[in-house]
């Protein structure tokens, strides 16, 4: 188990480019190719993985199914590789539990499953999240950006509609002894909470209205 420090920035595309362009003159390199990547959400029948998220309860929890394909929302893949990651949040701080599935999925797999959980228990899909990811790197900083956010709630007979978030957003993790300073002397920008299941599931409750 290892703790990371995570900073977010919420960014318009402009601003995404502009702050992009400077770290690049300032010598980040590119670490893995450009990649889409897919999450789907799991959540109990009283949305508590969310509630204890808006409220910033520690600890907490958010447990995902994760997998990558070469074009957004490409549920057309008959088989990809996933995996199931459970990210906890405590006050010590913030690690990831990741295990891979042993046999290939598609998307119909993947909307029928289900898991157990101590706290929270029984978790079923409630959210698709897709986006663009780049990533980079910079000093002790590993830099990601994700543009092109789209999100379908899954909770329905028939699956809702894409939505669309016209916001993107930059990831800065670093190891958990980094001072804040260190961060802030290389990216100035004020950062700002961002948790795309939590703005894909209020999105969809606007949308619903």
């Amino acid at each position: 188990m290892s703790f990371r420090k995570e900073k977010k920035y919420r960014l318009s595309y402009s601003d995404m480019l502009l702050i992009k362009r400077f770290l690049l003159n300032s010598n980040m390199t590119e670490l893995f190719p450009k990649r889409v990547v897919n999450s789907c959400y799991f959540e109990n029948n009283k949305f508590e993985l969310f509630h204890d998220s808006e409220e910033g309860v520690l600890p907490r929890k958010k447990v995902r199914v994760r997998w990558y394909s070469q074009r957004l929302l490409d549920h057309s893949e008959k088989k990809f590789s996933c995996s199931k990651e459970v990210k906890i949040s405590s006050v010590e701080g913030r690690y990831k539990i990741v295990d891979k599935f042993n046999s290939l999925m598609n998307i119909d797999d993947v909307r029928e499953l289900n898991f157990f959980d101590n706290i929270y228990g029984n978790l079923t899909p409630v959210l698709i999240v897709s986006y663009e990811r780049e990533y980079y790197g910079l000093k002790k900083l590993r830099i990601t950006f994700d543009r092109n956010i789209t999100y379908k709630y899954q909770r329905k007979s028939n699956y809702s509609n894409q939505l669309i978030d016209n916001e993107c957003v930059m990831e800065v993790k670093v190891p958990i002894d980094c001072d804040d300073d260190y961060i802030e002397k290389i990216i100035s920008h004020p950062t700002s909470r961002f948790s795309k299941y939590s703005r894909g599931l209020l999105i969809h409750n606007a949308q619903s209205y």
